[in-house]
């Protein structure tokens, strides 16, 4: 096992990456494609963080944050590389693409919330986006979006609680 050591609960406990990338994963994922909304580069850019994570693993420092904080850092660094080099992004609706047996009116109507959706949060400044995706796209607690963003945790809660509401009221069914 690593040498490194994460701060979990005030103790100081040796990094378990299998363990790391297991339970993170699914949560650096998922912020990706909320954030880009396109599953495969989703992936594409999970491990990449999870690569470079392990590239820089000398460099963590377990008293300046937890293993978690730490990591969202570099997938937000690695996001920010993709937006330099590569524009433009997938859009929204495509990050919902599920197999089953819905309707074609359900999965067209689903296109059409995602579209919506996706315009409503172009419209967003990038801070409120980021926020928007750590919290429901990564699930990160607002504590740990203060902690990776420098906001007071009270900050993070009143901009998510702001443009929610924003989201909400500017949120139009189609019919």
């Amino acid at each position: 096992m690593d040498e490194m050591r994460a701060h979990s609960n005030g103790h100081h406990e040796p990094v378990d990456w299998d363990l790391a990338y297991r339970d993170l994963l699914p949560r650096v994922f998922h912020y990706f494609a909320y954030r880009l909304g396109d599953a495969d580069l989703a992936e594409d850019l999970a491990a990449a963080t999870f690569e470079r994570a392990w590239r820089g693993r000398g460099r963590y420092r377990q008293d300046l944050g937890g293993f978690e904080a730490w990591l969202f850092g570099i997938a937000r660094r690695v996001r920010a590389d993709h937006h330099r080099r590569a524009r433009p992004i997938a859009p929204l609706e495509d990050a919902e693409r599920l197999p089953g047996s819905e309707t074609p009116e359900a999965a067209s109507q689903r296109t059409e919330d995602f579209r919506q959706l996706a315009d409503l949060l172009a419209g967003l400044e990038e801070r409120e986006r980021d926020l928007v995706a750590l919290k429901y796209g990564a699930g990160l607690t607002n504590r740990r979006i203060a902690a990776l963003t420098g906001l007071s945790e009270s900050n993070v809660g009143t901009i998510l609680h702001r443009v929610v509401t924003k989201l909400r009221t500017e949120w139009e069914p189609t019919p």
